[in-house]
């Protein structure tokens, strides 16, 4: 089976779910969300899945496994941005139920629940907030958020009760810590890295930290003809100046990237020297701490630039979210894995938001890299191409097996464990049987269908 080929036809077919536009704009909780829903319900289906929408929006398709008592989840989210690409997000959602129903033609069955998670929203276009679905299953959901309304007017809490959703029960959803097993997100990278590495794959190490702050330069004001050069406070200059020195010591730095992506000038006018330039300075790194004293510099910075310019300055925090770190062993199970079905991959971080940091507050997380041609992402042209989503799925499989081998193999040392807390003349040998079976009955699947 050409499991890329497949995800590129089901891609292409769920990308018409969009508003009339360049590229795909699907938006939480409108007629092409359902529409898309409606998609990845059949999608589900073909792998040997239930489906439920949870009062969220979050679209669940939901396969039991051994006692059911523990659940392995895979997912990423459905929405884009505004004439966006079709594969951002919802490409995780097609390879992952790509990668079950692999699984389910094969007669490969977990030991544990396995469901795959289509989340509402996740880009945060339509409202003033995002990962709602995620932060309902975490408990980490701000009831507050209910209040923010979209460009039309209507808030969340209506959007949601007129998508058949029940914004009173958004606190019940959370799920219990101890029966999930992990969240496994498959993305396209968004950025160059593995382009450039000739590489199809990469393991995400975490998600990168987030600063904003607001910079203000004040100076004064006067006549472009009039004012001499060496009389004025050019508050333009100093931006400038600050500008330039934040770029060069990012560019020195190997763990932050910092951007200026909005700046506004007042009087801004042809003839006027300009006294008040406003900036914004976005820092993200993987390293809190990197993050945190790069931003301390730029305090520095900005603070010898004014007085260079005799400039009155102010520096204000906008927001700062904490880096998430990817599970050290859910990693190195994904990295065996990569190395199984792609040869060779790399770890790199995610310089960009998403769901995995949300799931984070309620299970450990992995993430995994498919190349995109030359990074582009958030726009039309974003493209994956169909034999790394091959590779992808087949990824997704193999580390299914690793995940199933694994829990057979701590389950019984647990119920051994507990056992001999019971029964101290127990032998481990019926769990070491038992333990010995199961690893050896998947590995017997797994030779035969790499053999056919």
């Amino acid at each position: 089976m050409n499991w890329g080929q497949l995800a590129q036809d089901r891609l292409s077919e769920i990308s018409k779910c969009s508003l009339e536009s360049s590229g795909v704009s699907r938006f939480p909780f409108t007629p092409e969300h359902s529409k898309a829903l409606a998609i990845i319900q059949d999608w589900m289906a073909k792998a040997g899945l239930g489906a439920s929408i949870d009062d969220a929006g979050t679209l669940i398709g939901h396969k039991k496994g051994g006692d059911g008592t523990k659940t392995l989840f895979l997912g990423s989210h459905q929405d884009s941005v505004r004439d966006g690409g079709k594969y951002d997000g919802i490409m995780g959602i097609v390879l992952a139920c790509l990668a079950v129903e692999k699984l389910h033609t094969e007669g490969f069955e977990t030991p544990f629940n396995i469901e795959v998670l289509a989340f509402a929203d996740e880009e945060g276009v339509r409202f003033p907030t995002a990962l709602l679905g995620p932060r309902t299953l975490a408990g980490t959901y701000d009831p507050a958020v209910l209040s923010m309304k979209d460009n039309d007017g209507i808030s969340l809490e209506d959007a949601l009760r007129d998508f058949g959703c029940g914004p009173d029960n958004l606190s019940n959803l959370a799920r219990n810590p101890d029966e999930i097993i992990g969240y496994l997100e498959v993305h396209i990278e968004q950025g160059p890295v593995l382009e450039i590495e000739n590489l199809a794959l990469g393991v995400v190490t975490g998600i990168c930290g987030i600063e904003r702050n607001t910079v203000n330069f004040c100076g004064e004001t006067g006549h472009a003809g009039t004012v001499p050069m060496g009389n004025r406070r050019d508050a333009l200059l100093a931006a400038s100046e600050f500008i330039h020195l934040i770029n060069h010591r990012a560019t020195k730095s190997n763990e932050v990237l910092a951007t200026v992506g909005s700046i506004s000038v007042y009087p801004n006018v042809v003839n006027a020297i300009p006294s008040k330039a406003s900036l914004t300075l976005e820092i993200r790194s993987i390293n809190d701490q990197a993050r945190e004293n790069f931003a301390a510099d730029a305090l520095n910075i900005a603070h010898e630039v004014a007085q260079k310019y005799s400039a009155d300055f102010s520096f204000l925090q906008t927001y700062n979210q904490a880096a998430v770190l990817c599970d050290p062993a859910l990693m190195s199970r994904l990295k065996k894995s990569t190395n199984n079905t792609a040869g060779k991959s790399i770890t790199l971080p995610s310089g960009a938001t998403h769901d995995a940091s949300a799931m984070a507050d309620l299970c450990p997380i992995s993430m995994l890299f498919v190349r995109c041609k030359k990074g582009i992402s958030h726009a039309p042209e974003e493209f994956a191409s169909s034999a790394d989503m091959h590779v992808a799925v087949e990824t997704i499989a193999d580390n299914s097996w690793h995940a199933t081998s694994y829990f057979q193999i701590r389950t019984t040392f647990f119920h051994w464990v507990r056992d001999t807390v019971s029964n101290p003349g127990i032998s481990l040998l019926k769990h070491e049987k038992k333990c010995v079976f199961g690893v050896f009955l998947n590995l017997t699947r797994i030779a035969l269908v790499r053999k056919n």
